[in-house]
């Protein structure tokens, strides 16, 4: 397809409509190198200072979703998944995608990787040992068709036009576009070949989005673009302004899963996300038709075993020990230092700073700086403290996992600076701001 580069940023800068043949001949230039770094990263500045249209907004996600290879699926449910938009202790897709599987869904789940104070689905998986991610299609779809589930990375083939445009956009100022932000997230899913999607789009201290009215900005472009490339799609928007699970780091999380697929303990925040998010993707699905009574369900896969039968199934067909889910204590990597901070004082926990502690694990070695950095798999917290949880002087803060006693020095100094105490109890912030949908 011809097209001119310059005509379309010029269109783009004057606030014109573009068309979606353009829109797809540039997508289809920033995979194959027809477009240049210069113009790709004139595009991106043009979208973040105009902003984009709804219908220019979808035609340019479906053109980055049609720049590599689209999955199709013939399964005897409709495909579906969730996205989370990241924070800090989010490891709900480990429960999530073996629930929903307990239930009859099929839930093909193309995940990332940790890269900031985030933590990355893939890395939390790939410290089981022998569990690698990277599959073939092929074996995507025997694994999907076996288990109902499967958590895998995305192939090279996935949204090229998307991967060439974010590296563009991480060094031109221009990451901050909400209109490329759902651009990018939404082609590498809708790759996928969904029909339905639940977003959980995170609001607080620990999330990118840390204001209620950016989060809300970026559910409601997300949902709209979704459902106008045809995949049913809504949005929960959810508090991120303390992790939402007691433990930050890979190991550690999976942990914390192993520990809510095994013991039906699942009275906590990490599982009330969980069966929200399940709640509501099964009505999108049209799997249920009430949401409140779907979360009830997803919660007695967590409780009955089902859901951990699904996970040990899944781990098995990405290489992991087949005996996991019976011996996950014994199977996951430890770190040599383990020490418990105490609080200094007494008071309830006021605020924290979810960024702060997610950077804590990163310095660990638990995250990555840039792209490419190796990550540690037994590195983290745990027994983190809640929000309106009171603490006397001598009551944990958090437990840390590290490599040496000077990284645990400088994770201990990072901890307390980011946690606040008060001697009033604060309001405790609600588990899920609001729903967005169309």
């Amino acid at each position: 397809m011809t097209f001119d580069a310059r005509q379309i940023i010029e269109k783009l800068r004057d606030k014109q409509e573009l068309n979606p043949n353009e829109l797809t001949g540039f997508a289809q230039g920033l995979a194959s190198g027809a477009v240049t770094d210069a113009q790709a990263g004139a595009f991106a500045m043009a979208a973040l200072l105009n902003g984009m249209s709804d219908p220019d907004r979808v035609a340019l996600t479906l053109a980055m979703r049609d720049s590599g290879d689209v999955m199709r699926w013939d399964l005897p449910s409709p495909a579906i998944d969730k996205h989370s938009t990241g924070g800090v202790g989010d490891c709900v897709s480990l429960l999530l995608a073996p629930a929903l599987a307990a239930l009859g869904a099929c839930v093909p789940m193309v995940s990332g990787r940790g890269l900031g104070h985030t933590g990355g689905t893939l890395d939390k998986l790939e410290s089981i040992p022998g569990l690698k991610t990277e599959v073939t299609d092929a074996r995507f779809h025997e694994i999907v068709e076996r288990v109902g589930c499967a958590i895998v990375s995305a192939s090279g083939s996935i949204a090229p036009a998307d991967k060439r445009l974010y590296a563009i956009r991480d060094v031109t100022g221009t990451v901050e576009s909400i209109d490329l932000i759902t651009a990018s997230i939404l082609s590498k899913k809708l790759a996928a070949g969904l029909e339905a999607l639940v977003l959980d789009v995170k609001c607080g201290s620990g999330a990118f989005m840390t204001t209620p009215e950016d989060a809300r900005a970026l559910a409601q472009s997300l949902v709209t673009t979704a459902n106008g490339a045809g995949c049913k799609t809504s949005a929960l928007i959810t508090d991120m302004n303390q992790p939402l699970c007691p433990t930050l780091g890979n190991a550690l999380e999976v942990m914390t899963v192993m520990e809510a697929l095994t013991t039906g303990e699942v009275d906590n925040i990490l599982c009330d996300v969980t069966c929200a998010l399940g709640g509501e993707l099964m009505v999108l699905a049209g799997l249920a038709m009430d949401a409140d009574q779907a979360a009830w369900a997803v919660r007695d896969t967590l409780t009955d075993g089902s859901a951990a039968e699904r996970f040990g199934q899944m781990i098995s067909e990405l290489g992991g020990p087949a005996d996991f889910v019976d011996h996950w204590r014994d199977r996951l990597p430890s770190a040599p230092v383990v020490r418990d901070v105490l609080s200094q004082e007494p008071g309830y926990v006021a605020e924290m700073d979810g960024h702060a502690l997610g950077m804590a694990v990163v310095h660990l070695g638990g995250g990555r700086m840039k792209g490419g950095d190796k990550v540690d798999p037994a590195v983290g917290l745990s027994n983190c403290c809640m929000i309106g949880e009171y603490l006397d002087a001598d009551n944990l803060i958090a437990t840390i996992h590290a490599k040496s006693v000077e990284e645990a020095d400088q994770a201990e100094a990072a901890i307390r600076a980011a946690i606040r105490l008060a001697s009033e109890a604060p309001n405790e912030p609600p588990l899920v701001y609001e729903k967005v949908s169309l």
